[in-house]
């Protein structure tokens, strides 16, 4: 599953990578669903560049109660909160459905969105899209994935402008 945020033209982030463009859509005592979502996930798949963003950040980090793998050509092993990943992804996310628990949440960034979808590996997606246009940046969404049928499954919206959409892969 995809669980991302995107501005209305479709970047993930701006042409350095930043992500201040989110900020337009915080609200005081909003979290677009994201706690109840967190809830139903138990492993995250993130880009080493996403990974080292959210450790930028300096919080604690959020995610110690699940599987965490951060794909990666160049680190290998773990840290005190991730698996590093450099092989086969579809032999991972394979593995992975293999066992019994919850959802797989796949948070970024667009070199492993393109690669998921160019295997078709994405089932479900769920974009927030934060009412900005960005005129450039990181896309969501890089030319040359292949062509997904998508049944709607849901939107929200909210006071903020804030436009939350949830397909299905048919």
């Amino acid at each position: 599953m995809l669980y991302i945020a995107t501005s209305a033209d479709g970047y993930i982030a701006d042409t350095d990578g930043g992500i201040d463009f989110l900020s337009a859509a915080q609200t005081s005592g909003e979290d677009y669903g994201y706690d109840d979502f967190i809830k139903s996930v138990d492993t995250i798949l993130w880009g080493r560049k996403t990974y080292d963003r959210l450790l930028s950040f300096g919080i604690p980090f959020p995610y110690k109660h699940m599987k965490c793998y951060v794909l990666s050509r160049t680190r290998t092993g773990r840290d005190e909160n991730v698996e590093y990943f450099n092989g086969d992804i579809g032999e991972l996310i394979g593995d992975l459905r293999k066992h019994e628990g919850k959802r797989i949440y796949c948070d970024g960034g667009a070199e492993i969105v393109s690669e998921l979808m160019k295997r078709a590996l994405i089932d479900e997606f769920i974009m927030t899209v934060i009412p900005v246009f960005l005129g450039n940046g990181i896309a969501l969404f890089k030319p040359g994935g292949q062509q997904l049928q998508l049944q709607l499954a849901g939107i929200r919206s909210f006071p903020s402008g804030v436009v939350q959409l949830h397909y299905i892969r048919k």
